[in-house]
């Protein structure tokens, strides 16, 4: 058993466990390998979050069924600790036997003992592999085959938003100490990575053992803004981003930080969900419409023109023409710079799967239709901001030179000079917003 390949679904959270379970491999002498028929040993990481990313991922574990009959095929990830009934048709078997060809891991700390387990059967010696690696304050040295790193600072959930089957999939609430996120940092750095997204199931209640503001105490905390604080003196690291957070996680330190350090991207990431203050009830959010754009407002004071993003779902049971046009209307008053469009979908085992008001499909397709349009609106109208103004773009896709600026919008760079994937240049933004000329002093 030499070689292997994972296929990884869903969330950063899940894309950083990959590279966790590459480090593990590797590091027991196995070859990773990108195709699955060339695989020994095929890891699919897979994400139920909605019922798509479910479909997919068991069309993923078909799939590498098809193309290598003879490879041993792990399934792990959040489908699997989700509902057995979504996998019954997989012939998947919780026994670990050696022998079988389709195995499954109900989370990392499990797949990591099957791994070892299965390796030391078929003779690899792992045994003298040693590393934290399998442990919540583990590090990886390198984000393989990304330009951007993600740091993993905290998992887990127990917050119970009504849609989602998370804290059932991730219930444990666990976070890395700041000593070995600094570490960790500094590794990902030293390898070439010169931007970092900190990433969590809830990053705002880093530090925190439940996500539940009302246990926290003052119902605040201050832990991720004094962590991010520290990740900005990582000497060499150029760019940082948060992944998700909600409202009453931008506390005016926060804010302080992002303003006083400028590798800290100015580009946050907030879930609006719904803009109707019946929905957002319906759902299980900690916060209220009035809460939300009161943060938009102090971001906006305090820093200079941010991208915002966020998330809406479309369709959450009893939502009305007039609940729609009320995240409309947050969305304009906002100017989300992009804005993640779901359709909602039930998932078995949430309080919402029991709700009976359910949106006619139809109806959901035309509102995301018209949302949609909104965020290509509300997009142009961002960028356009920007015209003739200089931007630091992350080149991420070194044939057609393009990469994600500051505020985390797509930019193609014109010029006959080749951009090496990974670097940061300099560039004059064009009279399309979408497009920029290099700057001379660039690479």
């Amino acid at each position: 058993m030499k070689t292997f390949a994972i296929n990884t679904l869903g969330c950063k959270v899940n894309q950083y466990e990959a590279q966790q379970i590459i480090r593990f491999l590797t590091g027991c002498n196995l070859l990773y390998v990108q195709n699955f028929g060339q695989a020994e040993v095929v890891i699919i990481h897979t994400c139920c979050v909605t019922h798509i990313a479910s479909a997919k991922s068991r069309q993923l574990i078909r799939k590498a069924q098809r193309q290598n009959p003879k490879a041993k095929i792990i399934v792990s990830g959040c489908l699997v600790s989700s509902d057995p009934a979504e996998l019954k048709n997989l012939d998947c078997r919780k026994a670990s036997l050696s022998g079988e060809k389709l195995l499954f891991a109900a989370d990392l700390k499990g797949l990591f003992e099957l791994l070892r387990r299965e390796l030391i059967a078929c003779g690899v010696d792992c045994k003298s592999f040693k590393s934290n690696i399998l442990s919540q304050t583990g590090t990886i040295e390198k984000f393989c085959g990304q330009t951007r790193a993600f740091l993993k600072i905290q998992d887990g959930c127990d917050g119970y938003c009504s849609y989602c089957i998370i804290p059932k999939t991730r219930p444990n609430i666990s976070f890395k100490p700041i000593d070995k996120v600094i570490e960790e940092a500094q590794c990902l750095v030293e390898s070439g990575h010169k931007e970092i997204v900190l990433t969590g199931i809830f990053l705002g209640a880093y530090g925190q053992n439940s996500v539940k503001r009302k246990n926290w105490p003052n119902e605040t905390n201050e832990n991720l803004a004094i962590l991010l604080e520290k990740v900005a003196q990582v000497p060499g690291l150029k760019r940082i981003r948060l992944s998700s957070l909600e409202p009453a996680d931008v506390t005016e330190r926060l804010l302080d930080v992002i303003k006083n350090n400028h590798n800290i991207m100015p580009h946050l990431h907030l879930s609006l969900q719904s803009g109707s203050e019946k929905i957002l009830e319906k759902m299980n959010r900690q916060y209220t419409v009035k809460q939300f754009l009161k943060s938009i407002e102090n971001i906006n004071l305090q820093l200079d023109r941010p991208a915002i993003t966020t998330d809406i779902i479309v369709g959450f049971p009893g939502e009305t023409i007039q609940d729609f046009a009320q995240s409309l209307a947050i969305a304009k008053l906002a100017g989300f710079s992009k804005i993640h469009i779901f359709p909602y979908s039930q998932r078995a085992g949430t309080a919402a799967a029991k709700l009976q008001d359910t949106v006619d499909k139809k109806v959901i397709t035309q509102r995301i239709s018209v949302l949609r349009e909104l965020e290509r609106q509300l997009a142009e109208k961002f960028r356009w901001q920007f015209i003739d103004e200089t931007a630091q773009v992350l080149v991420e896709n070194e044939v057609k030179k393009a990469g994600k600026s500051e505020r985390y919008y797509e930019i193609t760079i014109k010029s006959e000079k080749r951009l090496p994937k990974g670097e940061i240049v300099k560039c004059k933004i064009n009279g399309d917003a979408v497009t920029a000329s290099l700057e001379p002093e660039a690479v």
